[in-house]
């Protein structure tokens, strides 16, 4: 099974997922990133663009690595990623779901003033990344015309992250 834990900078994925993953038996963080790192990697470069995302190997690349890593170790695989375009989260659920894969996917979401603030106070990214505050409002309307109608919403505006990843623990057993 995958959990995916979607959601804008600053709702706290990357740090939930860790903790869902301490929480969960036989489950590992597998991060889509890494995917998208690596096609970046790519010299000379793919066509340019403000988001790998965007690029069309990313998407069945990320399946492939889902589907082959749960082949090699089963369990469930925790993997924190953004994504705000509908076509790309279709894209790879019914890629998933060709593979008999489950996916519980859950929307970490959170206040704009909180999202801010989280991003303003980030250690490791740095304070008021431009390419994190940029997601802001595509989240606000991914979020409004169909997100949160495709996957079970988690508010973190008032959670810590163990609050949060104990949440959708929860949610896993109902």
């Amino acid at each position: 099974m995958i959990v995916w834990l979607n959601g804008t900078h600053g709702a706290g994925k990357t740090t939930t997922g860790a903790l869902v993953r301490q929480l969960l038996p036989d489950s590992r963080v597998l991060d889509a990133e890494k995917v998208g790192e690596t096609l970046m990697d790519i010299t000379p470069g793919l066509p340019g663009t403000d988001n790998f995302q965007h690029w069309p190997p990313w998407r069945p690349l990320v399946v492939e690595t889902a589907r082959r890593v749960l082949e090699y170790t089963g369990g469930t695989l925790v993997m924190p990623m953004t994504v705000l375009v509908e076509r790309y989260w279709h894209e790879i659920r019914s890629g998933l779901a060709q593979h008999g894969i489950p996916v519980r996917h859950f929307v970490l979401h959170a206040e704009p003033d909180t999202l801010r603030r989280r991003i303003a106070g980030d250690t490791v990214v740095g304070p008021d990344s431009p390419f994190r505050l940029r997601y802001l409002e595509p989240y606000a309307e991914a979020a409004r015309t169909w997100l949160h109608a495709e996957a079970e919403v988690v508010d973190t505006t008032h959670l810590t992250p163990a609050q949060t990843a104990a949440e959708v623990v929860r949610a896993l057993k109902r």
